[in-house]
């Protein structure tokens, strides 16, 4: 029985065994052209966990031959750091480069991160940092305007189960059907390293027999819940959620957000509804609601899973206990029934744009004062609907 975890043994040796990250790994990728070169230079992978950040320093290591360096910046120390500077400079009198990859570079201080400053500016070494959290904020500026920071995403699902179907073939006498692939990617949030340990003990545990949704759950220590994002209990959730906002429920509303969550439903779909909730049973009751709800999309798009529940959950307990108006919603309804019934009514003289002088002398625009709240004799709408009130 082999000791290496299944995510160690299948992990690619050539960009050609890397799914997933197309943008940097495709033809005219940046990783692409690094490789093409054959010339290290210093750069700093950030993604999530398990979207591939070592394995592609290690192929970038193989493919230049260089003396390839790891440490971890969770217990590395200045001195282990200063070891390899000095290793660097006989490397580099032997004219041999030298590459250190840092794992989680953002956990080093700013005095360890300094202490790399020098010698990534003389080429003693390249270095190659990978981290989760935004450079911007985790490494010293005079560094980062030193390397090239290569943005990953996570693993998608088409790619993840590429990547499980490959690693499936390693586990003997063990099969899996494509429906459980989908499951242990859908737990596995992109992170291909928690897919394949999931893979793996949920292998260990079906005892040669085919792996199993129980298998899986017990691997991945969660109860799978029963939900088809296009089916049945995909709109009756959504549903559920959305009656909890209106009816001012916060605990139900966070417990059928929390259902969705958990049943992978997409973010984006939830932070969307929510947009539309604001306007549609809030409105003018508190308008602000409508910027709380678009900001927390965009916080959706920009933050990603798993932190991006954090939006999700403030957003949608301000929505549920706002106060609630149907006003914007029913003068919607009202003004699209009012122009469908009238769609060609005659625009009054006054309100008409007047760009030639034959617009002029027909009237166009005839006695409008630029004004605030100036209104005109007969007022703005048409002769012939001149009583509309759409908020009565």
């Amino acid at each position: 029985m082999s000791l290496v975890p299944l995510a160690e043994k299948i992990r690619p040796k050539s960009i050609d065994q890397v799914y997933g990250q197309d943008h940097i790994v495709g033809k005219n990728g940046i990783v692409s052209d690094i490789l093409a070169s054959e010339r290290p230079f210093s750069v700093i992978f950030w993604g999530p966990p398990g979207s591939g950040k070592t394995t592609l320093a290690r192929i970038i290591a193989n493919r230049v031959n260089v003396e390839f360096v790891e440490l971890s910046a969770v217990s590395a120390t200045k001195k282990d750091i200063m070891k390899v500077i000095d290793d660097a400079k006989i490397n580099q009198r032997l004219g041999q480069q030298t590459v250190l990859f840092v794992d989680e570079i953002h956990r080093f201080n700013k005095s360890q991160q300094d202490a790399f400053l020098p010698y990534v500016e003389n080429g003693i070494i390249s270095l190659i940092g990978a981290t989760t959290e935004n450079p911007s904020f985790e490494v010293i500026s005079p560094l980062l305007s030193r390397s090239k920071v290569i943005v990953l995403e996570p693993i998608d699902e088409k790619n993840m189960i590429k990547i499980l179907k490959r690693a499936s073939s390693s586990i003997p006498d063990k099969s899996i059907t494509l429906q459980n692939l989908k499951l242990i990617s859908k737990l596995s949030s992109g992170d291909a390293r928690m897919a394949l340990s999931t893979l793996e003990i949920a292998s260990n545990i079906s005892k040669g027999k085919q792996i199993e949704q129980s298998d899986i759950e017990r691997a991945s220590q969660t109860r799978l819940p029963s939900y088809d994002k296009h089916g049945d209990k995909h709109f009756d959730t959504i549903s559920a959620f959305i009656k909890s906002m209106r009816g001012s429920d916060a605990n139900a509303t966070l417990y059928y957000l929390a259902r969705m969550l958990r049943a992978g439903e997409d973010p984006k779909f939830i932070a969307r509804r929510m947009i539309i909730f604001a306007s549609e049973d809030i409105g003018i009751a508190a308008s602000p609601a409508l910027n709380l709800a678009v900001s927390t999309f965009q916080a959706v798009e920009r933050i990603g899973m798993p932190e991006c529940q954090y939006n999700l959950f403030h957003c949608a307990i301000v929505l549920a206990k706002a106060k609630k108006s149907r006003a914007v919603t029913d003068a919607m309804n009202k003004a699209l029934s009012i122009a469908s019934e009238y769609p060609n009514l005659k625009i009054p003289l006054t309100l008409r744009n007047a760009p030639t002088k034959l617009m002029k002398d027909l009237g166009y625009n005839k006695d409008y004062k630029w004004q605030a709240e100036y209104c005109p004799k007969g007022g703005f709408l048409p002769e012939e609907i001149s009583g509309l009130n759409l908020f009565d």
